[in-house]
């Protein structure tokens, strides 16, 4: 039996990961938005008979999920719901390229890239309502 606070050592050898889903109502088309304005790459993707999709994407090493939302399995885009309840945070080296990046493929500016509470850090919403926060932490270097 093992006592409470000791790991298996089978548990110790697993990575262990959190990777968002995001849900959309046009699932095809927000992978082509994710690959312009973020560069996200496909690393597995289920086109179904009637349209849907489901595909996992990675921005460099950081990866997440998008699927057709499916209200019959209580999965709803923003849009269904008239907005979010998570912010996506995307930490990267040029926060103020990656933004530029992500407006000229349709993102809309909520909060311009600015230094501020140690971060350079802006905020965009996507064409599927999903929140970004596009940023990097400032680097005190005295």
């Amino acid at each position: 039996m093992q006592r409470m606070g000791e790991d298996s050592q089978s548990a110790k050898d697993q990575k262990t990961a959190i990777a968002p889903m995001l849900s959309v109502r046009n699932g095809a088309k927000a992978i082509e938005f994710y690959k312009a304005a973020f560069g996200a790459g496909e690393l597995f993707r289920i086109d179904g008979e009637n349209g849907t999709v489901v595909a996992r994407l990675s921005v460099g090493d950081a990866e997440f999920w998008v699927a057709d939302e499916s209200p019959e399995h209580l999965n709803f885009s923003p849009e269904s719901l008239g907005g979010g309840s998570v912010r996506m945070v995307m930490i990267v080296g040029d926060p103020d390229g990656a933004f530029e990046r992500a407006v000229a493929a349709g993102a809309s500016v909520v909060v311009p890239v600015r230094n501020e509470y140690g971060w350079r850090l802006g905020r965009i919403v996507d064409p599927f309502g999903h929140h970004w926060e596009i940023g990097k932490e400032l680097v005190d270097d005295a």
